[in-house]
């Protein structure tokens, strides 16, 4: 799932196009081959028994609904500001998708699709929107770094997506805060 907002715009541009694409199906490929050893996955070349964890690249996606958007907080993450990042838990459910968990590696995608970086996450808590704190709002690095901003920019976000899925947001709404770092960098 993707979060983070800093426009309550909607967007002009999509995301990029679904993962299916086979070209960029190997370039994540490529870069997994490149960054699992920067999370201790070693491969022995597919070899008979070897475990799909160090073989099959993690869930590969992009910050935010736009490509703007996404590099945007992608070079907040690259420059190190941003360590942070929130979704409703109702995104993980529509998609029939699992919330993170300590441990998990993903892929950020930059606004064209390419594969920038490699996370682990190190925090998971799912607390109400009201409930979301200075700190947290602080670690996602975005405008103002105050819990007010953070608020009321992803409110607006949250607002716009979810209409889109007709949705209404809900200021009890769940949100699963995360926490990672960066293991590689393309």
């Amino acid at each position: 799932m993707t979060d983070d907002v800093t426009s309550g715009d909607a967007p002009e541009n999509p995301q990029p196009p679904h993962l299916d694409d086979a070209a960029q199906a190997e370039r994540i490929t490529r870069f997994w081959d490149t960054a699992r050893p920067s999370a201790g996955r070693t491969s022995h070349g597919g070899a008979i028994g070897e475990r799909s964890e160090n073989v099959v690249p993690p869930p590969a996606w992009a910050f935010g609904d736009n490509p703007q958007l996404a590099d945007d907080l992608l070079a907040l993450v690259l420059d190190g500001t941003k360590t942070a990042t929130a979704s409703l838990l109702v995104e993980y459910e529509d998609a029939d998708e699992p919330v993170p968990t300590k441990g998990d590696l993903s892929i950020l995608l930059d606004g064209a699709g390419e594969p920038r970086a490699l996370i682990r996450t190190t925090q998971v808590e799912t607390v109400p929107f009201a409930e979301v704190t200075a700190e947290h709002a602080f670690l996602e690095g975005e405008d103002e770094r105050t819990l007010e901003s953070w608020r009321a920019d992803h409110e607006r976000y949250w607002r716009r997506t979810l209409g889109a899925v007709e949705r209404d947001f809900d200021p009890s709404m769940q949100v699963v805060c995360e926490r990672f770092t960066i293991l590689h960098r393309a």
